[in-house]
Formats: structure tokens, sequence, C-alpha cells
């Protein structure tokens, strides 16, 4: 099977759920085109989409959550939205793509991408099965205005809610967030800090704000170290915020272990204790499928509040609103040995086991039978 798999930058999540669809598709003897649209256009564009993003998400959270909101509003209206106004114009290119190369299936990560296909469609344009990955926990606006055959959502409680904004349920697979082969398996937690040089004898605390380094980190590492000092080692993962990263080195770099961008997340995860992060669906999945105490902190208005309440609601996660007055609190309860376990147990029965495998397995049998 032939498959092109689209994404967009706007934040590491939605790459990192089409490099593990990749993943599994490639080892399963799959021929796999991973693309993100807008370079069809150049290069510039696809840049200038994803720097606004993430700008935004880092600078003016509160105005990205806005925004957010008044998508949710207008989503009410019975006419499209901007959202697929704007990418009705990438629909020649990605036509084009997909003319001149064989593919037996396009699977998408994104809205946007999303959203070209759906034009595609409705003018009748030759478009393979088209599968929508959805990598946050709710059904986010204009979700609903597309027009894709399978939508694959993380979990089955969601499947209601995306129902009813519209998505027919025969569409509807809850086969869960795919995310990359790392992050699953058990490994000697000794082993795994030997590799990282942290300590065998503390209590190790891993704090993220995931790819963008977004969220109020210097406050939460500022309060543990004040609240743990030397009883616990504490490792902070600033993503690509090298703004941050210097900010943190400069404040804290003798107290803690300050890193960028890193590769090896599902090491740090599996060598932790507890983890803090933004709740971002990605994130949030990855913590679940390795198994480790998850505090959610400082959530980007909009899906990043919808992921800490479904995961806080089903005992998945701590959520805390306001590091200030709840974080230690919240610290101090996940770092007994019982509480992690009922937490692990709780994330083990919602999240799906290996999300990338069901995926790449229902391609295959909707591809045996078109």
């Amino acid at each position: 099977m032939e498959a092109l798999i689209l994404t967009c930058g706007t934040g590491g999540g939605h790459d990192s759920a089409c490099q593990a669809v990749a993943q599994a598709m490639t080892a399963r003897g799959h021929a796999v085109k991973v693309l993100n649209p807008y370079t069809l256009k150049n290069d510039k564009v696809a840049e200038a989409i994803d720097k606004a993003y993430i700008l935004l998400a880092q600078k003016a959270p509160n105005a990205f959550g806005a925004a957010y909101k008044l998508g949710d509003a207008y989503r009410k209206l019975p006419f499209p939205s901007p959202v697929y106004r704007i990418n009705r114009l990438m629909e020649p290119v990605l036509e084009r793509y997909i003319g001149e190369n064989h593919f037996d299936a396009v699977v998408t990560t994104h809205l946007f991408p999303a959203e070209i296909l759906t034009s595609m469609k409705r003018r009748e344009s030759n478009v393979p099965r088209t599968y929508f990955i959805a990598t946050d926990y709710a059904c986010i606006p204009f979700t609903e205005e597309t027009d894709c055959d399978r939508y694959i959502i993380p979990a089955r409680e969601l499947t209601d809610q995306f129902v009813g904004r519209g998505i027919d349920r025969e569409r509807i697979r809850p086969l869960g967030i795919p995310v990359r082969r790392q992050f699953y398996g058990k490994e000697d937690r000794a082993s795994i800090r030997e590799r990282l040089g942290l300590a065998q004898d503390r209590k190790v605390i891993l704090v993220a704000g995931g790819s963008i380094g977004a969220g109020h980190i210097q406050q939460v590492v500022s309060i543990l170290l004040d609240r743990y000092g030397g009883g616990a080692e504490l490792v902070v993962v600033c993503g690509s915020n090298r703004d941050l990263e210097r900010d943190m080195r400069t404040s804290f770099g003798g107290r803690c272990t300050v890193l960028g961008f890193t590769d090896r997340m599902a090491d740090y995860m599996k060598a932790c204790d507890l983890y803090l992060s933004k709740p971002g669906g990605l994130s949030s999945t990855e913590a679940a499928v390795v198994g480790t105490a998850l505090v959610h902190i400082t959530p980007i208005p909009g899906c990043e509040t919808s992921n800490m309440r479904f995961f806080a609601e089903k005992g998945m996660s701590l959520a805390v609103t306001s590091p200030e007055h709840e974080l230690t609190d919240a610290c101090d309860r996940l770092l007994d040995e019982a509480a992690r376990e009922k937490m692990i147990e709780a994330q083990r029965r919602v999240i799906p086991a290996d999300a990338a495998s069901a995926i790449c397995q229902l391609l295959e049998e909707e591809h045996e039978t078109a």
C-alpha cells in the first residue's frame, strides 16, 4: 500500500503523530510519503503558518484562547469558516501533487490539510480514501465541516462529542492518538537513569512545556526548587524555545538540569518519578503510554483545557490551574508510590495500547476491501 501522510508544523504534536503512523506503516512494509502540503506552495508559506501559531501560543496564550473561543462560536453559523476558505487556496497544488503520484490512502494529523482535501472532494477531484486523526481530546472547531472517510479519535468516551458536532458515527474509529515506538516497552529504570546520568537515590521530577516550550515554566521550576531543593533531581525541557532555555540556564542552571530540544524524551519520561507538562494531546498520550505520574500545568486555553479536563476526570493526571497554590500539594500526592500506581492503572484502562498499529491495520483492511 502507498500512503500520503499530511501534517502541519503548528506545534510538534501533529508532526509526532504523523511520524508515528509513518514509522508503523514502514515497519509493516508499506510505502509512505510524509508532507507538509504548504511546502508545495513554497517553504516560506509553510514557515509563516508554523511561526505564527508558535509565536501566538508562546507569547500570547490568552489571545490564542480567545481565537479558539471565537472559532467555537463561529462553528454555529450555517456557512464555511474562514479557515476553510483560506485553505481552499491550497487546493490546486495539492490536487496536482496527488494527481502526479499514486496513493491508496491519504492520512492527515491536522485540520488544515483535512480542509484542503474536503474542498477537493466537493469539486469531485480524484481523492483517495481519507483518514483524519484527531490529536486532542476534543472535537476542535471546524472538524465538523471536513469530509473525511474516517475520523480516528483518541478515546471511545469522546465518540458522542464528535457525533454531537455532526460527524457521522459510522465514520468514527476510537483507535487512539499514535505515538512513536520509543514510548512503548518497559525498561529497567536504573539502567535508563544511568544512561542519562541521573541520580539513582533521589526522586526525579521532569518538567516540560511541549515542543515549543510554552507555559509558565520558570514559575513552576522556582516553586519546585523551593519545595524539594536537593531532595529531588529536577530536569527541565525547554523544547525549541531558545529564549526560555537561555533564561532557565541563567536563573537555575546550577540547581537543575536544563535541556533544549531533545530526541530522548521517551527515556526521560521512563526515568522520572513525576512528569509536569502542559496538556498537549500528544505529550499527554506519550506519558500515558509510558505509564508515568502526570501533573498538568499551564494549559494554552482551548483544546489543551479540554485535554487537561479529560485526563483529570479519568484519574490519569492531576490538574493544576494555579501553580502558586496547588502545585506542591499535587506533587506531594504523586510522589507517593501507591498514588502513582493508581494513576498509571487509570492510564492503561483509558488510553489505547498501540494506536499506530491499529491505524495501520484499519488502512490495510479497508484497502483490501476497496
